[in-house]
């Protein structure tokens, strides 16, 4: 029978136990970048134990996210503070992941995707609100009649979303 605290092999890696934080929305990005408080939250995992220590879901597109305050991976620069958290976790024994968000996660993120948090999250002011891109989400009837509406995601055969033109 398998142990919670025993070495766990997958593919070509072993997690040093099967303790795995999975991927929380955090809400903290500024432009996609991970900050100190994602340090912090993924730092503290790994010195708690946790083998695995997910980001959270990480978009490869600004219209990918599920807020605008969601992490990004449509940059190289956005990897440069991921790559801070992941120098740290690893002398922790941690193995540490990130969970990419397509467009299509938005689908089954529902109606609420792409809305600006009621409560401004830590480090993110109304200025950092006002350059957030648009992000997009299936259409539906007015989900928060305070919120900015999303434009229509036009899904063609190849089953890639299109910008309007």
């Amino acid at each position: 029978m398998p142990h919670l605290l025993s070495e766990f092999p997958l593919r070509d890696i072993a997690l040093p136990n099967r303790i795995g934080v999975s991927p929380m929305c955090q809400y903290s990005s500024v432009d996609g970048y991970a900050n100190d408080w994602h340090f912090a939250h993924l730092a503290a995992r790994a010195v708690g134990g946790a083998g695995l220590v997910f980001t959270e879901a990480a978009a490869v597109s600004p219209e990918g996210r599920i807020s605008p305050q969601d992490l990004g991976a449509w940059s190289e620069k956005h990897f440069e503070p991921l790559a801070r958290i992941a120098r740290f976790v690893d002398p922790q024994g941690a193995i540490a992941g990130i969970q990419l968000a397509a467009q299509r996660l938005q689908d089954r993120a529902g109606r609420g995707a792409g809305l600006i948090t009621a409560k401004p999250p830590r480090g993110l002011g109304p200025a950092a609100q006002r350059r957030c891109r648009s992000t997009a989400r299936p259409p539906a009837p007015g989900y928060a009649s305070r919120q900015p509406s999303a434009r229509r995601i036009e899904m063609p055969a190849s089953g890639y979303p299109q910008d309007p033109p």
